[in-house]
């Protein structure tokens, strides 16, 4: 053995085998098959049984929905092949470790912190999806599409059973996260196909027309939604997943991944997922549209709620429970895994299993709280926002800092704590263009990519003053 193995073995078993601050080994490298089953799993899952109807809340049209989704999955599918996997296979570190080398550990701590908060948010909103099915057989009242508070004390006692429960899967590593989507996945497409035929069948569809007909040319949004029209489907969807993609949080997946052709595997996540499975729990929520609870809702000027459970439960029975109950799975577990990861870099001297509980918790307590899973596509949309331009600094640092002359690694390699450049560059375009969205009131998916673009171009502008200055000193 080598010392450079020695060193590796030892960095290994220190951090509980998941390589925060150093490459993965060749033994450790994972085939396609892994991350199909993963994408699939994830994306598949919770937050698909909440997007789908909130797609009908809005008021899409039927070409909005079909052709903008098709598009927009597309582009996603293209930013992680290639820009997360190729990136990733290079440098195998997790994204944490690389922003570190680039922005300095006191600047990259303010990113880690955030976007370990945010993650939780969103794994909390899957822990909250799944209580609306683990509570039909208690009879529990299920939450309003603006409700912010816990409603009961059942709700509480499912969504902290269940945080345990995915925490606890979370904090056994990467591996178990993969296998466990791996088991579960084949169980959820399955369902969210069976919630698809049924609804179609008690919407009385017979024909493709009638099938288009469910959305037509489009409505008025449901009171409190944003109307959606084409561009905002294909550019929600596109950035939907944004801080994972461009923003590159999957390079702490895709760093064991053996080639970058990997990246293509999302396609399963995307078109299964975010495709099948969007307009499949549309389909549901069409369904409890008609009845007369939900006209109740709407006769009153309030938009009937969206309970996954329930809606599935209607629609399959019992395996629509356990369908929505493993879908928040396993969105939950690889989210707080990811959240454990980034607090862990601001931890280094706690176990990836010590931070991923702690993640949890904080997951947990935001699952209490329905507000995160009721206003998904807001959320969504602004958290892509507020990370996917940190993504652009290492891309544009990866592809372009020779031609730029740059110094890669920049504060690894000055020993600074901050990088003014990162700082800068961030702050000017979050800025500029959350001003131009409250201002103009301009959906925030539609200024994320000119912020990403921004960024990494202040970026590199930044850095080549900075370091040009820092030689002539």
């Amino acid at each position: 053995m080598t010392q450079y193995h020695q060193e590796e073995d030892i960095l290994t078993e220190e951090v509980g085998g998941e390589f925060e601050r150093t490459p993965v080994p060749k033994s450790k490298l994972k085939n396609w098959k892994s991350f199909i089953g993963m994408y699939a799993g994830e994306h598949a899952a919770g937050t698909e049984f909440m997007i789908g109807p909130l797609f009908l809340t809005a008021g899409v049209s039927a070409f909005d929905l079909i052709v903008g989704l098709l598009f927009g999955n597309i582009l996603a599918v293209l930013s992680w092949r290639y820009l997360t996997a190729e990136i990733a296979v290079k440098n195998r570190l997790t994204l944490y470790y690389q922003l570190e080398k680039i922005c300095g550990k006191k600047l990259v701590t303010g990113y880690n912190l955030a976007n370990g908060i945010l993650f939780c948010f969103l794994a909390g909103s899957m822990i909250t999806v799944s209580a609306t099915a683990v509570g039909i057989p208690f009879d529990m009242p299920m939450p309003k599409l603006d409700d912010t508070l816990p409603n009961g004390m059942t709700w509480v006692v499912i969504v902290i059973i269940i945080g345990a429960v995915i925490s606890i899967i979370a904090a056994r590593g990467y591996d178990t996260v993969t296998k466990a989507a791996n088991w579960m996945s084949p169980i959820i497409v399955i369902a969210f196909v069976a919630c698809g035929v049924v609804a179609l069948s008690q919407l009385g569809v017979s024909s493709f027309s009638d099938f288009w007909n469910i959305w037509g040319e489009g409505a008025e949004p449901f009171p409190g939604q944003t109307k959606f029209t084409f561009w905002h489907v294909v550019i929600w969807s596109w950035f939907a997943n944004g801080a994972m993609h461009v923003g590159m949080s999957d390079l702490s997946v895709f760093r064991f991944a053996k080639e970058a052709k990997a990246g293509w595997a999302t396609a399963a996540g995307m078109y299964v997922g975010h495709y099948m499975a969007w307009i499949a729990a549309a389909l549901l929520y069409a369904v409890y549209v008609k009845s007369p609870e939900a006209l109740s809702f709407l006769n009153n000027g309030q938009a009937p709620p969206v309970a996954p459970g329930p809606m599935a439960y209607n629609a399959i029975g019992v395996l629509g429970i356990i369908a929505v109950v493993l879908a928040g799975w396993t969105t939950a577990n690889p989210t707080i895994y990811r959240a454990g990861l980034a607090f862990q870099a601001i931890l280094p001297k706690l176990s990836t299993a010590k931070v991923t509980i702690l993640a949890g918790v904080i997951a947990t307590i935001a699952g209490l709280f329905p507000a995160f899973a009721m206003k998904l596509l807001g959320f969504v949309a602004l958290y892509g926002f507020i990370l996917a331009p940190f993504g652009a600094i290492i891309a544009f640092e990866h592809f372009f800092h020779e031609k730029w002359g740059i110094t890669k690694n920049y504060a690894e390699v000055a020993g600074l704590q901050v990088n003014k450049a990162v700082l800068y560059a961030w702050a000017i375009s979050f800025g500029l263009f959350y001003f131009i969205s409250i201002k103009f009131d301009v959906f925030l998916s539609f200024v994320t990519l000119p912020s990403w673009l921004l960024c990494g171009i202040l970026f590199m502008v930044f850095s080549k003053y900075y370091q040009k200055k820092s030689i002539k000193k």
